[in-house]
This record gives C-alpha cells, structure tokens and sequence, in this order.
C-alpha cells in the first residue's frame, strides 16, 4: 500500500459518489484517480490493467465534455435495453477469444504478471463500459464479474486498498444491477 494508491482509491469513491449526485466533478476525480492508477499498475506489470485505464482517462474526458455539453442531440432520453441470452453468449465467447489471444501475446511477449486474467478483465471492461454507455442492463454482470476477479489480482499484487476499492465496487455493481431491472422491468409494463 502506497500513498498513491490510497489518494487514487479516495478519488475513485469520491468519482461515485458525485456520479451519484451527477456532479461534474466527478469526471475530474476519474481523470485524477485513473492517471495514478495507470501508472501504479504499470510499476507493478499489470500491463493490461494500465492500458486499460489509459482507456478510462480518454472517458473521463468524453465523461465530463458529454455531461457539460451533449444530452441535446438525441433530445431523447436514453433507456435501459437488454441484449438477451443469445447475444450475450455470443459476446462472450467472441470477448473470451479475444482475451485468450491478447493474454498469450502478453504472456509470450512482455513481462506482464497474470497475462490471462488481466488481458480477460482489461477486454471485458472495455465492452463493458460501452454498454454502460448504451444503458444496457447486462453490463452490471459483467462488471460483477470483472470486480470480482479484479479483487484476487490487486490482492496478489499487494494493492489491497485497490482491492477493497473493488470489492465496493461489486457490491455496487449488484446494487445497480437490481436498481436496472427494477427500472427495466417497470418500462415494460
């Protein structure tokens, strides 16, 4: 445990927390929280883990211009939608191949610690935050899953406040998750 990871793990609670009250200064905190992670876990050879949070930098970015100017453009609220069991099993055998690959380059290419597992949770966020985008309700499972797996490869690194930062953030997701379908479930009727 560091002093960086502990300032990174209280700007990434304080990024849910505004996100809950939809403060603008949410995107502010990610920006801050996922650039000290990116480096954080590229000292500790989670290569994937610190390409991904490059990834999370760009979104603070889109995150904040979308909040402080968009929302006009469709003029129409986006709802929640699922993608169902036939396109999701398909999603995730396709993201599995792609993780399957991108681990075996990291493991035979770079001195990435956990290759598989970082190259599994580093592809399935990425799809993941898309569908968080598109307000599609599955994607709180998947990041229940992410999180979760998350927690045992911050444990063995030794970032054990990053790992209760993501055992926060399953819960969350499960929260979420219930939150969605009792709002999808409504929508429908």
């Amino acid at each position: 445990m560091t002093t960086w990871e502990a300032i990174a793990m209280f700007l990434a609670v304080a990024y849910l927390l505004l996100a809950i009250k939809q403060s603008l200064w949410c995107w502010v905190a990610a920006f801050v929280s996922t650039l000290i992670y990116s480096i954080i876990f590229f000292d500790v050879s989670l290569l994937m883990d610190s390409a991904l949070n490059v990834y999370y930098l760009i979104m603070a970015i889109y995150g904040w211009y979308s909040w402080k100017y968009g929302g006009k453009l469709q003029e129409v609220e986006l709802k929640i939608s699922s993608y169902g069991i036939s396109k999701n099993i398909k999603i995730i055998i396709v993201l599995g191949v792609i993780s399957i690959s991108l681990g075996y380059i990291m493991d035979n290419y770079t001195s990435a610690d956990f290759a598989y597992i970082d190259s599994f949770t580093t592809v399935y966020a990425i799809f993941s935050t898309y569908m968080l985008a598109k307000k599609i309700i599955e994607n709180w499972i998947y990041w229940i899953a992410i999180d979760a797996v998350s927690i045992y490869i911050y444990i063995q690194k030794g970032l054990n406040l990053t790992a209760v930062l993501f055992l926060i953030y399953t819960i969350l997701a499960f929260v979420a998750y219930k939150n969605w379908k009792k709002e999808y479930e409504y929508s429908r009727v």
